[in-house]
């Protein structure tokens, strides 16, 4: 077994590329993909190079993917990301429906985009069921919803 993947360590760098590939797919910080590259840099030269050699082009070939491939891949594949919101501070300015009524000074119900949030009124009127809204602003998981004037 030892002298089948002395003589075929390509195949030992291909799996540690494939192995690489998938726990890049659970990261997405593009910094395993350059072990990855590194790997298949070794396998590349495996078959006409010692096991010396081979680690040390996967170390060159990583540390080159590191500081050459990733901040391009980085900086390609989150282009415009400073700017995306996310989570409920995308919530703002969307507009809702409010299913239990905001009485002033307490909570309610509003419905956005299928979900169901706890919300306060921005003033201290009652806000009826039925009335469309839109977010103003948020505290925590609490939404601060104003009456649209229709």
């Amino acid at each position: 077994m030892i002298e089948y993947l002395a003589a075929n360590l390509w195949q030992v760098w291909a799996v540690v590329a494939v192995l690489g590939l998938i726990f890049e797919l659970s990261s997405g910080d593009f910094f395993i993909i350059c072990f990855a590259i590194g790997a298949i840099g070794a396998a590349v030269v495996s078959p006409f190079a010692s096991i010396y050699v081979q680690l040390v082009v996967f170390a060159v070939v990583t540390l080159l993917s590191i500081f050459l491939v990733r901040p391009v891949a980085l900086r390609y594949l989150h282009r415009g990301e400073e700017n995306r919101v996310s989570n409920a501070d995308a919530l703002l300015g969307q507009t809702g429906v409010v299913s239990e009524a905001i009485k002033g000074g307490s909570h309610g119900r509003v419905v956005i985009g299928g979900d169901n949030w706890k919300a306060v009124a921005s003033g201290q009127e009652e806000i009826l069921q039925g009335t469309r809204v839109r977010v103003v602003g948020r505290e925590s998981i609490i939404i601060t919803v104003e009456p649209i004037e229709e």
